[in-house]
């Protein structure tokens, strides 16, 4: 049902909650009233049906244009979740092999000490390529080519295998090859995505916008220079911040792979134009919901088969080191290009529940138990890099609205 915005001090607000999910509403307005988010989004699917779809604020910085349902925000690492969806579609079609070396479709991937990395640590962040030794520009990932031979002659930070650390943005352009490599097409994992799973569940979400996207449907971004982020160790893993003052450090080359120093830019031409997989997604809650919607379901209206279904909802692999992330210096878990439950980043209602957060406030993601699918995006940044307190209101007031405690702590593998 609609419910329409009676406070007329408050920024609009539209859209619908099913019966039983007022709560949702309440928290995303209150957001606004406590002068949280510029302009947001929020949807959610529960056993395949819609029963939240609100959206609110402003899509510019000047609070001139109102947030529509059409709004495409940039969603940062909420990317990788849709990246890890199209491998998992790609996986279901027999394109590649978990156990497999990643060096069997990409001979070249071999170079410099990478012969032994299967495509499962690949995906699980294990492979120790987590930066570039020399930074990338908008035209070198314009050509595919060119970036593949960056990535090939990548030698690894640690041992691949022993310990896991977040690919901030380097991640998704080594499925991207993978991808290319085994696809019949060839096709990219932004070109695959949008032919496999976008078109066929009619989700609004793009990997590398369009030369002719319509720009009154994006909303700007309200970031921040990295440099603020001292100034907020109390929001974010305080090891991983001081960690990234020293240049030298795994923390720092891991988000210095592009020149940029305020991530909101990655939402300016040129950038916004190429595939960046693993954070330079475009997109409305509405369409990363539905994709969630179909996994956590099954993925039947996308043809994957049950032995994919198991796989998706199998335990983690841990690295011979355990949880200890290199990256963000805090207890991770990841598993098909998804972040898992942990106790440096519970979510969902167990194990099973998998999705990714990203930088400034946005959240995708799927919870098998409750058969849910929940996405918040929002387009002022906030400091933390995931459970961030206004997507997270919203998030426990749909789980009261199961009558479900959304956990504090949770075991994150088996």
């Amino acid at each position: 049902m609609i419910l329409p915005n009676h406070d007329t001090s408050a920024p609009p607000i539209g859209g619908t909650v099913a019966p039983g999910f007022e709560a949702v509403r309440t928290a995303f307005e209150e957001n606004f009233r406590r002068g949280g988010p510029q302009g947001a989004a929020c949807a959610v699917y529960h056993r395949g049906r819609k029963v939240v779809d609100l959206w609110g604020g402003y899509q510019d910085i000047e609070r001139r244009v109102p947030w529509t349902p059409e709004t495409l925000t940039l969603t940062f690492s909420v990317t990788k979740g849709m990246a890890a969806a199209a491998m998992v579609v790609a996986l279901d079609r027999g394109l590649f092999q978990l156990d497999a070396p990643v060096a069997d479709y990409w001979p070249e991937f071999a170079r410099g000490g990478k012969h032994a990395i299967t495509v499962r640590q690949l995906l699980a962040h294990q492979a120790g390529l987590i930066g570039l030794d020399r930074q990338l520009d908008a035209a070198i990932l314009a050509d595919p080519q060119r970036l593949a031979v960056r990535l090939a002659d990548q030698r690894p930070h640690w041992t691949p295998g022993e310990r896991h650390g977040y690919h901030t943005v380097t991640l998704g352009w080594y499925q991207s090859e993978l991808l290319r490599r085994t696809d019949p097409a060839g096709r990219s994992v932004g070109e695959f995505f949008r032919d496999e799973i976008a078109e066929p569940l009619a989700a609004d979400f793009l990997i590398g916008l369009p030369q002719d996207v319509d720009e009154s449907r994006l909303s700007r971004i309200e970031g921040f220079h990295r440099v603020a982020m001292l100034a907020h160790l109390h929001e974010l893993p305080p090891r991983m911040v001081l960690a990234g003052a020293w240049p030298r450090s795994l923390v720092a080359r891991s988000i210095r792979t592009l020149p940029l120093n305020n991530p909101a830019h990655l939402a300016d031409s040129p950038f916004r134009h190429v595939e960046i997989p693993s954070a330079g997604g475009f997109g409305t809650a509405l369409g990363i919901a539905r994709v969630y919607d179909c996994l956590v379901r099954g993925g039947a209206e996308l043809g994957l088969g049950p032995a994919t279904r198991t796989v998706l909802h199998a335990p983690s692999t841990l690295p011979g080191s355990g949880l200890e992330d290199a990256i963000l210096k805090i207890p991770t878990c990841y598993h098909l290009g998804f972040s898992r439950p942990s106790d440096g980043f519970p979510f969902g209602s167990d194990a099973t529940a998998y999705g990714c957060p990203g930088a400034g406030g946005s959240f995708g993601m799927a919870d098998p138990q409750q058969e849910l699918a929940f996405a918040f995006v929002t387009n002022k940044m906030g400091f933390r890099l995931f459970d961030d307190p206004r997507e997270r209101a919203v998030r426990e007031a749909c789980y009261r609205c199961l009558g479900a405690a959304a956990p504090k702590r949770i075991a994150a593998v088996a």
